[in-house]
């Protein structure tokens, strides 16, 4: 009877078990349901060479001066994932010219020659009732892309292929029209046991300039805070921005002498603020413009005071043609006067702007080569045109001109017309994921144009060429629609 009653209680005890990790896999099965439907996987990518022909792009080229021809290629890809109040993003991506990579012949490169290079990677904490009641509440953390308004003075600069990022902390509010963000910075050249002294130019082999637009050193830290409300007639927004550049001296030493930059303590301040403003006047017309103004110290600790202003109209003319006129102006320096370590700076920075955007697609100013430091006004007319709904046209002409009293070089002054450009373009889209670009842009400039206080080039080409094809494609992984 003793043995029947164990084998009674076993069999019990078995199926209480099967009952209990039934009930343990509902649950987990349930609480899986429960995850996912509040997760999001995203995977998507971009495939976009671009073949160029440069004959006189970002700079005049002298006569005997050959066109230039090549392909560059970016390749990314992105991973993003939005779990229960949190959301994380990574954007792995491969930039080289087509032929660059030496490996493939004796593996042998440098780190300056790799391609492969980690654009975007950062995680975002939703704050909701966690640190007070306010909703939409968030902290983004890591290498990110700051963008606002029409990028002009903080954009991601899209149409460098390595495109533009930042190591930064960003608390971000929206709520009823209004946006408010806080944004961080302190950057390093690699973990340190003592002090917090901050190397911002690259290394010479490297072949680049750094993030700032044509100014060559990055910012050891960088503080700001961005306001922003949406109105029913448009957007108005306001920007401080704060870039510390470590401090620097020069050393003269040995014989002949040789002049050393050797960074120290400290840091110079340089203070941007303005308004962004997006009005329409009326259903077929509007008006979109800045006004900024910088202060403190350059990267050099020459004392600051520059301005930005900007407008552009825009006249929508029946269903297809857009048009209107515009005009920015950067102010710069007199080129009259010399300049000494205690003199002002009155050269205007578009800060990490995208300056390929408004100051024409030749790249003559604020991108990679400069043109002195006598600031820019430039008349633009700008028309777009839908010819089809997948395929839109593009023309701009720009005149440019120094912002500022040209020097002739002997003490007095010199035209301060530097050129004309105008830049054509078409955009297809074949699909929803496939994009072809092709642009043609031509400039007839001037002789202050190639002087020493602009470009500096000798017998040179007054009348530069670019062209350029592209293709982009952004795959969704995830969806094959």
């Amino acid at each position: 009877m003793q043995k029947i009653s164990n084998t009674i209680q076993k069999i019990k005890t078995l199926r209480e078990g099967k009952k209990s990790r039934s009930i343990l896999l509902g649950m987990a099965v349930t609480l899986f349901g429960l995850n996912a439907a509040n997760a999001q996987l995203t995977a998507t990518g971009q495939f976009r060479p671009r073949t160029e022909f440069r004959d006189g792009y970002s700079t005049l080229q002298s006569k005997d001066m050959k066109t230039a021809a090549f392909t560059s290629q970016r390749t990314r890809l992105n991973i993003g994932f939005t779990g229960y109040r949190f959301k994380f993003f990574t954007a792995i991506q491969d930039v080289r010219v087509w032929g660059q990579d030496a490996s493939t012949i004796n593996r042998v490169t440098t780190a300056e020659n790799n391609g492969i290079q980690l654009h975007e990677a950062w995680g975002e904490i939703i704050l909701n009732d966690t640190v007070s009641s306010i909703q939409n509440l968030s902290l983004k953390i890591g290498r990110q892309e700051i963008a606002y308004d029409d990028q002009k003075v903080i954009g991601g600069l899209d149409w460098l292929q390595q495109a533009r990022y930042h190591d930064a902390v960003v608390l971000k509010y929206f709520n009823k029209g209004w946006t408010a963000d806080f944004g961080a910075a302190f950057n390093q050249n690699k973990e340190l046991l003592s002090g917090t002294i901050y190397n911002g130019v690259p290394a010479a082999t490297a072949g680049y300039t750094a993030g700032t637009n044509n100014l060559g050193t990055n910012y050891k830290s960088l503080e700001y805070v961005y306001l922003a409300k949406k109105f029913y007639f448009g957007d108005i927004s306001f920007l401080f921005l704060s870039d510390n550049f470590n401090k620097y001296s020069n050393v003269t030493s040995g014989t002949p002498p040789v002049v050393t930059k050797v960074n120290e303590q400290g840091i110079w301040t340089r203070n941007t603020t303005g308004f962004y403003y997006n009005v329409n006047a009326t259903r077929k017309l509007k008006f979109e413009g800045s006004v900024y103004h910088q202060f403190g110290h350059d990267k050099n600790g020459r004392s600051l005071d520059a301005n930005l202003a900007s407008i552009t109209s825009t006249l929508q003319i029946g269903r297809k043609l857009f048009v209107g006129p515009g005009i920015d102006y950067l102010s710069g320096n007199d080129g009259t006067k010399a300049v000494t370590a205690t003199s002002d700076n009155n050269q205007f920075d578009p800060l990490y702007g995208t300056p390929h955007k408004f100051w024409g697609y030749m790249d003559y100013f604020y991108a990679s080569s400069g043109f002195g430091s006598q600031g820019l006004l430039n008349y633009f007319l700008k028309a777009k045109y839908n010819l089809k709904d997948n395929l839109t046209l593009f023309a701009d002409l720009h005149c440019f001109e120094a912002g500022n009293t040209l020097s002739n070089g002997t003490g007095g002054s010199q035209n301060s017309y530097l050129g004309t450009e105008l830049d054509l373009k078409m955009s297809y889209n074949m699909t929803k994921m496939i994009n072809i670009e092709a642009g043609y842009s031509y400039m007839q400039a001037t002789n202050s144009m190639a002087s020493a206080q602009v470009k500096n080039v000798a017998n040179a080409n007054l009348s530069p060429q670019w062209a350029y094809v592209m293709v982009n494609i952004k795959p969704n992984f995830l969806n094959k629609k």
